[in-house]
């Protein structure tokens, strides 16, 4: 029976059991990149139903459950508060995934169309940019940072802008390299040569054949992000009060209760580590399958 004659139901499961060996395979090559992918989906499904996960109010105070201990009641225990600090951490992976895809998917387009356009016109356009990029590159990550809260203010719309700014020039000088390359290809030479315009041939020869380094870039500022805005929460420069976030909760309890209660900086210290941990696997998986020269057969 040809393809054609086969029942839609047939159909379906042919797609089904090659889904199931796409995963099985992945699992097999990449299980590194697996165990990060799944911290992923459950930081995503917490996110996404932390109304239904969380047994109260993060933000409610209860001056009668002050530093409680990890109980049946309170599973992660309470802060100095009397918060549930399970409650706020489940809340905290929302605000984490929040400002981590915001910052990543803004600050890699970003880099995207200006190391493109870097590359492809060259001349005094990419000499200016990459000076530009030159010196936002000079400071690292969370100086800059610190530099662009100090002037626009605190608060998560304000962490969102502080974060994506370092990132553009870090991902416009990756896609740049490749854009240089592609750029000379006989096919893009072919392509002006009968008329194409420039956004024409940046979009259907350039920007495709840079995907890989671009999604790159965007899995590896994904925990970048979510790191960044725990310091910049910790140092009170991020995000505020009352909103759960796990730097936050490790700037009101990592000293002065690491002794007398140390269920209060440790749960969100250890979220804060599986996350970013997550993210850099699954980003290490990723840079491996569209890395043609790490590809294992």
């Amino acid at each position: 029976m040809s393809t054609m004659d086969a029942s839609p139901e047939t159909n379906t499961g042919f797609k089904r059991v090659r889904v199931i060996d796409h995963i099985s395979r992945m699992v097999r090559r990449q299980p590194l990149g697996t165990g990060g992918a799944i911290v992923i989906i459950l930081m995503v499904f917490m996110a996404v139903f932390a109304e239904v996960i969380a047994p109260y109010d993060p933000e409610a105070n209860s001056f009668e459950h002050m530093l409680v201990a990890p109980s049946l009641e309170f599973l992660l225990g309470t802060d100095q508060f009397g918060r549930d600090l399970f409650s706020r951490i489940v809340y905290g992976a929302r605000t984490a995934l929040f400002v981590g895809f915001a910052c990543a998917l803004v600050g890699a387009f970003g880099g995207l169309i200006l190391g493109v356009a870097s590359a492809y016109f060259g001349g005094w356009f990419d000499l200016i940019m990459q000076r530009i990029i030159d010196v936002f590159m000079a400071f690292p990550l969370i100086i800059m940072a610190l530099a662009i809260v100090s002037i626009f203010g605190t608060g998560t719309d304000k962490v969102i802008i502080a974060i994506t700014i370092p990132f553009v020039p870090r991902c416009a000088r990756v896609v740049r390299s490749s854009a240089l390359a592609i750029r000379e290809m006989p096919y893009v030479d072919a392509a002006r040569s009968i008329g194409y315009g420039h956004m024409r041939i940046i979009m259907k020869h350039i920007a495709p054949n840079v995907l890989a380094p671009f999604l790159i870039m965007l899995t590896a500022f994904l925990g970048e992000a979510i790191l960044l805005e725990a310091s910049l929460s910790y140092l009170g420069m991020g995000v505020q009060e009352p909103t759960p976030a796990w730097g936050l909760m490790l700037q009101g309890g990592a000293e002065e209760y690491a002794e007398s209660a140390p269920w209060v900086p440790i749960w969100p210290g250890l979220a804060i580590t599986i996350a970013v941990f997550g993210f850099n696997l699954f980003g290490d998986a990723v840079r491996d399958i569209l890395d043609p020269k790490l590809r294992t057969r």
